[in-house]
């Protein structure tokens, strides 16, 4: 059997009547304390936000040309030799 995650953090919020009114009636309708119908519908936003912030999505064309611009690899420059060899003379 999993284990319950412990909910240790609290949010409060804050208003109107008219809102409260609706979450205590939409929570009714789900069967659901109004705290988990608030916090499953802020998380599965939160998800939406979150994702479309920190995810990369390519079209098939576009993600062919990333990979073969990955695999073909650029001879180093200047720096990057400087940088091998700094490393290599580096007692590690």
């Amino acid at each position: 059997m999993p284990a319950i995650p412990l909910k240790e953090g609290r949010l409060n919020i804050r208003c109107d009547h008219r809102s409260r009114e609706l979450l205590d009636r939409a929570a009714t309708y789900a069967h659901v304390s109004v705290s988990e119908f608030v916090l499953s519908h802020a998380l599965v936003s939160a998800k939406q936000v979150v994702q479309a912030h920190e995810a990369i999505t390519l079209k098939p064309d576009d993600f062919q040309a990333f990979l073969a611009a990955i695999d073909a690899s650029a001879p180093p420059n200047a720096a990057l030799e400087r940088a091998f060899k700094r490393h290599a003379e580096q007692d590690i």
